[in-house]
C-alpha cells in the first residue's frame, strides 16, 4: 500500500466533556496534542461511515485532550460521536528521524534472525510502557520481540523489506 493511500489511526473520541459540545479525545501521537497539527482528519464513526473533518481545535486536560469540532455546539452531538476513530493519511506525517520508525511502516516487513532464519512478517507493534514490542507472525506461530535497538533489533532495511533481529527462533 502506498503512503498516499495508507492511513494511520491517531486517536478516537471518548465522549462528551461538559455541556458546550466539547469532546474528550484519546491521542496516540507524541506529544499527544500534536494530533491537532495533522488535519484534515478522516473520521470513521462506529457504524463505519467516514467523512473528512478540518478545523478541529483542542487543548490538554489531565489524561485526555479536549477538542472543539466545527459546527458542534451541544453534548448530544458529541455523545453520538463516541467511539469515532481519527485517521490521517501517512503522507501527512513528517519523515521519521534517523533510527525512529512509524509502526505502520514496519508492518508487513519480513523478520529474520542474524542467521537468516525466517520468523515471519511484522503483524503489529505495541507498547508495554517499558519498551515497544514487535509481533512477528508466520503460518505456525507468533513471536513477541522487544523492539530494542541494537540489543534485539539489529537493522531495519526498507529496500530489502527486512527487519533483522538477534532472537532465538525457538523462543
Amino acid at each position: 500500500m502506498s503512503d498516499s493511500s495508507r492511513r494511520l489511526l491517531l486517536g478516537r473520541v471518548l465522549g462528551a466533556f461538559g455541556i458546550r459540545g466539547e469532546a474528550k479525545l484519546e491521542s496516540w501521537t507524541q506529544p499527544r496534542a500534536s494530533i491537532f497539527r495533522y488535519q484534515p482528519w478522516i473520521v470513521r464513526d462506529p457504524q463505519g461511515r467516514e467523512r473528512e473533518l478540518s478545523g478541529v481545535r483542542g487543548r490538554e486536560s489531565g489524561k485526555f485532550l479536549i477538542a472543539t469540532f466545527p459546527d458542534v455546539s451541544d453534548r448530544d452531538t458529541v455523545e453520538a460521536m463516541r467511539g469515532t476513530e481519527i485517521y490521517v493519511p501517512r503522507s501527512a506525517l513528517p519523515p521519521p528521524k534517523d533510527g525512529e520508525y512509524y509502526w505502520v511502516d514496519l508492518e508487513g516487513l519480513r523478520v529474520a534472525t542474524v542467521d537468516g532464519v525466517s520468523l515471519g512478517t511484522v503483524s503489529h507493534l505495541f507498547s508495554t510502557g517499558a519498551n515497544d514490542v514487535l509481533v512477528a507472525r508466520d503460518d505456525e506461530r507468533e513471536r513477541m520481540i522487544p523492539f530494542v535497538i541494537p540489543q534485539y533489533v539489529l537493522s531495519v532495511d526498507f529496500e530489502a523489506n527486512l527487519v533483522t533481529v538477534d532472537w532465538d527462533p525457538d523462543f
